[in-house]
């Protein structure tokens, strides 16, 4: 979030001082992110559960599912897949296809070469 203060007024910008300093005294308030989450841990496993069973994650609420309401459909999973490119400068990189193409490929097309010249032959 970005605000310009100088386009503020005087009575605005002391708005915004008071919010930042609740806010500021807010932030000092809480316990940290470490603790609590070991609080919900001892928590949870004295009931008998882990935190996965629990969230369907690992704890972080940054990539918890949100409920929609709806029942969520199982996903396809997808089988390994053998690679079908490799970079000629690193044999090491290989890509199978699938998804966005890595940097080196991407880079070595962007030079006007065709993506079929990286082909790994069978």
């Amino acid at each position: 979030m970005s605000i310009d203060i100088n386009s503020l007024s005087a009575r605005e910008l002391e708005t915004l001082i008071n919010k930042a300093k609740k806010r500021k005294t807010t932030l000092a308030k809480r316990k940290p992110v470490a603790q609590v989450r070991r609080k919900l841990e001892q928590q949870a496993k004295a009931e008998g559960y882990t935190i996965e069973e629990l969230f369907g994650t690992t704890g972080s609420t940054a990539t918890a599912p949100r409920s929609t309401g709806r029942v969520a459909k199982k996903a396809r999973k997808l089988g390994k897949v053998p690679p079908k490119y490799r970079n000629p400068d690193n044999p090491e990189e290989t890509w199978t296809g699938r998804g966005r193409q890595p940097r080196w490929l991407a880079a070595l097309t962007a030079e006007g070469r065709q993506v079929e010249e990286f082909l790994i032959e069978k």
